[in-house]
């Protein structure tokens, strides 16, 4: 087809001509350094010493005397975002391993770039201040989905944020770290927990000594805790200032005498024993396992730290628990029994955390969000002491040069967002079967035409709520130039696992473009797609007219959309900054990221197309969307054709060709697989004996026959005809 060969043609020039422009060379701290404010970056800090050390760090002073160190964040570990490119942040820590500044320096992110206001990832950035990276004790540590619509970004952003501020301390432990209280310092031995001691405590004895801690906050409390954030405070806490908000105790049901007080003795027995357990329970008006928890769910108001670690729980390592076994114990609301999950370490005999989440809304689809933290140190008289040899085989803090290389860093941070969207990830990859087994068995499907409409009304719901509304997971083609960009530069398939969602639907698309074209995607997974559909329906339904553009017209719109992909393809490899603010072309951000909740002359824009739907259906998939022309392109080594046709099909019949919802059947009656959506509307067609001319004409030939055959003879199992009666037996 003479269009598309131009289109490729003009692809592979555009991608020689981009790769002329500028290369980004590697950044580091010293490139960075001279354009750093002191006191800005380090409170308190007068000057900036000269990067030293490989990854660098450069000192802060005050006069003479040594406050702690600013680095890159990239020069310590990964931090790369949505985009496929880096997310330069400086972090200052002081020597006593917490951190004290951090500052946006450069990036890439396209949910940044346009869409979400800088200033909230800035304030996202300014929650870290405050976190101390060696007890990991802080009273505003935010949690990483506090910014709906940027998930990955802030992801990144806050785990290179600590990590890069863990490893700067760890690599000057030598010189100048002070060891924070209730944490060995480096190089001692372990502590060891001592299983073999026996016997019971009462509850006054464990919370005396430390072996159940406490945490309690009154609704004052928590009202002043939000007192910094201005629309957060004007909606306070219901209740009296001295009512209690959460009165919160923890314990370590593993350790031997703390389990047989609080479980009794077959409580403790039936603790698995590879697997520690503690202990929450609460009295007061918040509930630390949330009254949204589901079935399935994750428990998103709490997680302990320890270390570097964060363990989260879920529904199947929890176990609720009526009372305490402790006869003394006062009664609680709640009483939870969490196992830590398979895989994950967890050292008893060390101190940890608890942090426990706040939130308040402070708008429709906004919440504020703090932190609260319940530190743990297991008290010694539960402790064995350590042998000898476990003294003088004490190791010190591994060097910088052993820390984690990015690699790893990448490799773990993807595996987290995955375990914490596994949910999803099961309803997702359901769903895609689902629809793989009506495609190829779509015969049986559109022989039954109101449950095919029933089906894709469904699944269109799905597509729309769930994927786009609730999950975000909607496909752009800020993916695809992010894909080329990575490419050209320093392509890991680590950026692109960040999303599972949006990996998992990519791979889908990519697979489907070989059997089924872009239908699969245009037609069932996009979710503004779903919306247009949805919006045209409303249309009809209110009996609006319905345009239908003139063919001549019509067909010479079409290259509108892949001529946008070529120029934000090309622009891509030049500026990939550029592309993405130039992708705005798509409403995708605005209407399902954003839900409309954005500048005005974005909802505009992205209202005016919903609105333009009610009169001609999917009006943007038709013409203007580059993703769609950028799915086109690679569609067309499409191997296998999956739409039947008749000869009568364009000549002369015209039904299917009108009936089409996006007309992308030609006069002639061929179907053009760059522009169908795969609705099966066609198909349905092709086998309806009272709506395709072809099939009505069968059906009367067959009612004709059937008409002028002799009635069918009489079956030998009926027995012969009255007058031919059997010979009876005996006669003659």
């Amino acid at each position: 087809m003479p269009l598309i060969r131009m289109v490729l043609g003009l692809a592979v020039l555009a991608g020689i001509l981009a790769f002329t422009g500028p290369v980004n060379a590697q950044t580091t701290l010293a490139e960075f350094l001279p354009a750093l404010n002191a006191g800005e970056i380090f409170p308190g800090a007068d000057r900036l010493g000269p990067p030293e050390g490989s990854p660098a760090s450069a000192p802060a002073y005050a006069g003479d005397r040594l406050l702690g160190w600013v680095a890159l964040n990239t020069d310590w570990g990964a931090a790369t975002g949505y985009s496929g490119k880096p997310i330069r942040v400086a972090v200052a820590v002081d020597t006593g391993g917490k951190i004290v500044g951090a500052k946006l320096l450069k990036h890439s992110e396209p949910i940044v770039l346009v869409g979400i206001p800088e200033r909230r990832i800035v304030e996202f950035i300014q929650g870290y201040v405050g976190y101390d990276v060696l007890a990991h004790r802080t009273d505003s540590k935010p949690p990483v989905d506090i910014i709906a619509g940027a998930t990955v970004t802030v992801v990144v952003i806050g785990d290179s944020i600590t990590r890069t501020a863990a490893k700067v301390v760890r690599a000057h432990q030598g010189s100048a770290t002070q060891v924070p209280p209730g944490q060995a310092p480096p190089g001692a031995a372990a502590r060891a927990l001592d299983l073999s001691q026996a016997g019971t405590r009462s509850w006054a004895e464990l919370v005396g000594d430390g072996s159940v801690r406490r945490l309690r906050l009154s609704v004052a409390d928590v009202n002043a805790a939000f007192a910094k954030d201005e629309r957060a405070a004007a909606r306070p806490e219901p209740g009296e200032p001295d009512d209690t908000f959460i009165d919160l105790y923890a314990a370590p049901v593993s350790v031997p005498v703390i389990g047989r007080s609080l479980l009794g003795e077959e409580g403790y027995a039936r603790l698995p024993k590879e697997r520690p357990a503690l202990l929450l329970m609460a009295e007061g008006l918040y509930s630390f396992r949330g009254s949204g928890y589901v079935r399935g769910g994750l428990f998103d108001r709490f997680e302990v730290i320890q270390g570097e670690s964060s363990i989260r729980f879920r529904d199947r390592d929890y176990e609720r628990l009526g009372d305490v076994a402790a006869a003394d114990a006062p009664a609680f609301a709640e009483i939870g029994l969490f196992v830590v999950p398979e895989g994950q370490a967890f050292d008893l005999a060390a101190p940890w955390t608890l942090q426990l989440l706040v939130s308040r809304s402070v708008g429709a689809l906004e919440k504020s969000f703090l932190t609260f933290q319940l530190p743990y140190e297991l008290p010694q008289r539960y402790l064995a002491p350590p042998p000898p040899q476990a003294l003088a085989a004490a190791a010190p803090a591994p060097a910088a040069s052993e820390a984690e290389s990015p690699g790893e860093s990448r490799d773990r941070l993807w595996r987290q967002m995955w375990q914490a969207k596994l949910a999803a990830v099961g309803v997702l990859t359901a769903a895609l079967a689902l629809l793989t087994a009506a495609f190829f068995f779509q015969d049986w499907l559109v022989r039954r035409p109101r449950v095919l409409k029933w089906f894709r009304l469904g699944f269109l719901a799905f597509t729309l709520a769930a994927l786009g509304w609730v999950w975000n997971a909607q496909l752009s083609v800020v993916n695809v130039l992010a894909l080329f960009n990575a490419l050209a530069t320093d392509f890991s398939w680590d950026y692109f696992l960040m999303d599972p969602l949006i990996f998992i639907l990519w791979s889908a698309t990519a697979a489907a473009l070989v059997f089924w074209a872009r239908g699969a995607f245009c037609g069932w997974l996009c979710p503004f797609g779903a919306l247009q559909e949805f919006a045209n329906l409303a249309g009809k339904r209110l009996k609006l007219p319905q345009v239908t553009v003139p063919w001549g017209l019509h067909e010479r719109m079409w290259p509108l959309k892949y001529i946008l992909f070529l120029g934000l393809f090309g622009v891509s490899f030049y500026s990939l900054a550029t592309a993405e603010h130039l992708a705005e072309v798509e409403p995708f951000k605005t209407a399902i990221i954003l839900k409309f909740l954005r500048d005005w002359p974005f909802v505009l824009y992205a209202a005016a197309l919903v609105v333009g739907s009610l009169f001609i259906e999917r009006f943007f998939c038709r013409y203007l969307c580059p993703l769609g022309a950028g799915l086109a392109i690679p569609a067309r080594m499409r191997t296998f054709d999956w739409l039947k046709r008749h000869r009568e099909c364009g000549s002369p019949c015209q039904r299917c060709a009108n009936e089409c919802p996006v007309q992308s059947i030609h006069p002639d009656g061929r179907i053009n697989p760059n522009e169908c959506i795969y609705c099966m509307h066609c198909q349905e067609l092709y086998w309806d004996e009272h709506r395709c001319p072809h099939m009505i004409q069968v059906r009367l030939r067959r009612e004709r026959r059937d008409a002028m055959s002799p009635p069918p003879r009489p079956s030998q199992a009926a027995g012969p005809p009255p007058d031919q009666a059997a010979p009876q037996p005996g006669g003659t």
